[in-house]
């Protein structure tokens, strides 16, 4: 029974695994060199820290896409890949990824959260803040 189960699991993790690896998803990335400064002056800001080839950060990756298009213009939504680029990871005390920190207008950090965090709450969170 056991084994059945622990099979099952790796069948799933391997699927899982696989469609995460084939997926090719854009998202608004941040590379070394070009980031753009973390706040966003005057607008609130949300920065996702993480890397490309973490699974909860490439499952964020289309949200991020989605949501970068919808708040264009009211709220900045930043990548960062972490691994690529250190200085935000020491900058913003990183302890895992991936991490999203959510700024007020005035550069002020408002909120923490670490792990993934579904367009629902991203979304709540932008609205607690007063984007709409």
């Amino acid at each position: 029974m056991m084994r059945r189960r622990y099979e099952a699991m790796l069948r799933y993790l391997l699927l899982l695994s696989t469609v995460f690896l084939l997926t090719n998803v854009a998202v608004v990335r941040a590379e070394p060199g070009t980031r753009p400064e973390v706040p966003v002056k005057n607008m609130v800001t949300m920065v996702d820290l993480g890397a490309n080839s973490c699974i909860p950060c490439k499952m964020m990756a289309p949200i991020l896409q989605k949501l970068e298009k919808e708040y264009q213009g009211k709220a900045a939504i930043v990548f960062i890949d972490v691994w690529k680029d250190k200085a935000p990871a020491r900058r913003f005390e990183i302890r895992a990824i991936p991490t999203q920190i959510f700024f007020d207008k005035q550069g002020n950090e408002v909120h923490r959260h670490v792990g993934f965090m579904s367009e629902n709450a991203i979304v709540t969170q932008l609205k607690n803040m007063g984007v709409n």
